[in-house]
């Protein structure tokens, strides 16, 4: 097969080494450009060489990207076709199966997972795939047979939202490419209730990612007052009243999102003590301390403030701004979590500027726990971006 291919080769002082050994990036600037390069059609599958002609393994080329190329198969004579999928697909499937009772999980990690660019959830007969690179956008049909084959789910979305599709050229849609859904899907997580709108709702429906930082969240929350910021569709919010909060406020911008976790509440059996407000978090954070609110549990789950190294900067000072406006509004020996999905604000960075927000805040705090995203979200060691999820419990004086 390799022989009907085009070749793309790394510059002569490129690092091949970190390729042999796992890394599945080529950024622009390593990969020899050429007019011939040039002209590939975005998603082309070619052999990468070494700057000495030797062959890497099959990857695919967007040069459109700044990740140019990206790793499939270390074999170079790899075929990319349903049965190809069907064995990644298997592989993460057998992993998911044995960590979770019911199939509602995220399936497929991206690179993590092996197929570099896919990110899909599933929601027990249906699943949602989110093609975010121009290789599995090409590929997406074999990919949705694959995917029904191996796990025998009935309805396929597509979801080509998001800023990873702009950032590879792709157009935004959303469609149904096999069966279909009626109404949001309702997801049993730490005994809560969650509905996920899989056509309308955010990313695919439902962030699985928070799984463990939620059950966390929640040994705290028994007999408490709970302020969960930027809740989306409940997220800590139900997860702390399943855990025996006594109350618990949900803020964010999207009403469509907070009746969806007052529909969770509802069907929760919670909904008694589950009230929503919507707003601009940051405002809805300042007139809470202007009314003197407080309570025992305050959770922030913002969207990604730093979602790219240009952006670091503000996106560190936005996490400081939503710690300052936080910690006043927790009692004395009450918990403060403050969770990050931005790429870019490493850990260390990040509890920097929670640190520094708390201390603005006016407050002192002990951090008792760190999490990160769950199991169904495998990181890549080679690839740091792939361990995006931060989650801080501070317990405050």
């Amino acid at each position: 097969m390799s022989e009907t291919r085009k070749t793309v080769r790394l510059k002569p002082k490129a690092e091949a080494r970190a390729i042999r050994h796992g890394f599945p990036w080529v950024y622009a600037d390593e990969l020899v450009t050429d007019r011939r390069t040039q002209a590939l059609e975005p998603g082309a599958l070619c052999v990468l060489e070494d700057g000495e002609r030797r062959p890497l393994g099959l990857v695919t080329v967007n040069t459109k990207s700044k990740i140019i190329a990206r790793v499939l198969d270390r074999d170079p004579e790899a075929v990319i076709d349903q049965a190809w999928f069907e064995a990644r697909l298997a592989r993460a499937l057998d992993m998911r199966a044995r960590l979770f009772d019911q199939p509602f999980y995220r399936l497929v990690h991206a690179e993590a997972d092996g197929l570099p660019g896919v990110v899909i959830d599933r929601f027990g007969e249906a699943a949602v795939i989110q093609p975010n690179a121009a290789w599995a956008e090409t590929h997406v049909e074999a990919l949705a047979a694959a995917l029904r084959a191996v796990t025998g789910v009935t309805t396929v979305i597509k979801n080509g939202t998001g800023r990873s599709r702009s950032l590879e050229g792709l157009t935004e849609e959303t469609v149904v490419m096999a069966g279909g859904v009626a109404a949001p899907i309702p997801v049993l997580m730490n005994g809560a209730t969650y509905m996920a709108d899989l056509m309308g709702g955010q990313k695919t429906g439902l962030f699985y990612d928070q799984r463990p930082n939620h059950a966390f969240a929640a040994r705290l929350a028994k007999g408490a007052a709970v302020l969960d910021v930027f809740s989306h569709v409940g997220g800590f919010a139900l997860a702390a009243l399943a855990g025996g909060a006594s109350s618990a406020l949900a803020v964010d911008a999207s009403a469509s999102a907070l009746a969806l976790a007052a529909e969770g509440a509802k069907t929760g059996g919670v909904a008694d003590r589950f009230t929503t407000r919507q707003g601009d978090a940051f405002e809805v954070l300042e007139a809470l301390g202007t009314e003197g609110a407080r309570f025992d549990l305050v959770i922030c789950d913002p969207p990604a403030f730093a979602p790219s190294k240009p952006a670091l900067e503000a996106g560190l000072r936005a996490y400081e701004r939503i710690a300052r406006l936080a910690a006043p509004l927790v009692a004395p020996g009450g918990y403060l979590v403050l969770c990050s999905c931005s790429h870019a604000a490493d850990l260390s960075s990040f509890r920097n500027a929670c640190g520094r927000g708390i201390g603005r805040g006016g407050r002192r705090g002990q951090l008792i726990q760190t999490g990160f995203a769950g199991p169904d979200h495998p990181l890549l060691p080679q690839l740091a971006e792939s361990g995006y999820l931060k989650s801080l419990v501070f317990r405050l004086d």
